[in-house]
């Protein structure tokens, strides 16, 4: 796969991107393929630490998937956006928790639990 240059990528490419990404992680997360979906880590945390670099507006940008009718998008850009939308972030995984739709509610509610007890590494 041809790595792509982030720092040239505008905010909506960046976005789309990372919807693609979150979509074929939810593809490898029901074909139970680990290996494939942590290399799509890999790309959604390069994409994560390009908005970063870019600033808090930027980085809110990601708030915009919050509605996004996939469950795994909505998670990681909820986690992706916590540090900078700390509110709206915790409703979005509350109501994916909420949800009870596998395995996206149990990952949301253990961030819930990391955050609410000070284990939460999130950045």
């Amino acid at each position: 796969m041809k790595q792509l240059n982030l720092a040239n990528m505008c905010i909506d490419e960046l976005l789309t991107r990372f919807v693609e990404i979150g979509l074929a992680q939810d593809a490898a997360l029901e074909d139970d393929d680990l290996a494939k979906y942590n290399r799509l880590y890999n790309g959604m945390d390069a994409i994560r630490l390009e908005l970063k670099a870019r600033g808090k507006d930027a980085r809110l940008t990601l708030t915009r998937l919050y509605s996004h009718p996939n469950a795994q998008v909505r998670f990681k850009a909820a986690v992706c956006s916590y540090v900078v939308a700390p509110e709206a972030a915790r409703a979005c995984l509350q109501a994916i928790r909420d949800s009870k739709m596998p395995p996206q509610y149990l990952d949301a509610g253990m961030t819930l639990r990391a955050i609410d007890n000070g284990t939460s590494m999130l950045d």
